[in-house]
């Protein structure tokens, strides 16, 4: 990999990748199902992983959202249209439905080109503006990138790990 591009696009891909690993071959039954009444189910969790990565990411580009290209009609989840999933308690995110895994597989895709666009126009100069300067050291677009990275591959994680216990259930 020769520059910061290459390893953020290499990142995001193997996110996109796992997306897809993950539902591979879920029925919409285990896609739903919770460890227990408290827990986030497969699907939320890719379905919010992806809502946080594309919100985020379209921001910084000053892009629209995939989201907001038809996926959110698609996908047809019994939320607000902008809901990413953020603050929702335990019984909005037991509303989670979703028949077809597939469109979830979609929908990484289009965040996925979204990302890629985003990635590949990034220089250093871009990657150290400014975004926030409250804090201490202040928020760059490297560091709310990565961040955005970082947060997709715990979800992605966490998502992996209940399929495993759906599969077993």
């Amino acid at each position: 990999m020769d520059t910061f591009q290459d390893l953020l696009a290499d990142g995001f891909s193997r996110v996109e990748e796992g997306v897809g690993a993950v539902l591979d071959g879920l029925s919409p039954e285990q896609l739903r199902w919770r460890p227990d009444d408290e827990a986030n189910p497969v699907g939320w969790l890719l379905w919010h992983l992806l809502r946080q990565q594309d919100a985020q990411l379209a921001q910084l580009s000053g892009k629209e959202q995939a989201w907001d290209q038809g996926w959110s009609e698609r996908l047809d989840l019994p939320y607000p249209p902008d809901a990413m999933g953020y603050g929702q308690d335990p019984t909005e995110v037991g509303r989670f439905e979703l028949s077809d895994p597939g469109l979830l597989v979609g929908y990484a895709g289009a965040v996925h080109e979204l990302t890629h666009r985003l990635v590949a126009g990034l220089d250093a100069q871009e990657m150290e503006r400014v975004l926030d300067d409250s804090f201490d050291p202040p928020v760059t677009v490297g560091v709310r990138v990565f961040s955005v990275l970082e947060d997709a591959i715990k979800h992605l994680g966490q998502a992996e790990y209940v399929k495993g216990l759906a599969q077993r259930a």
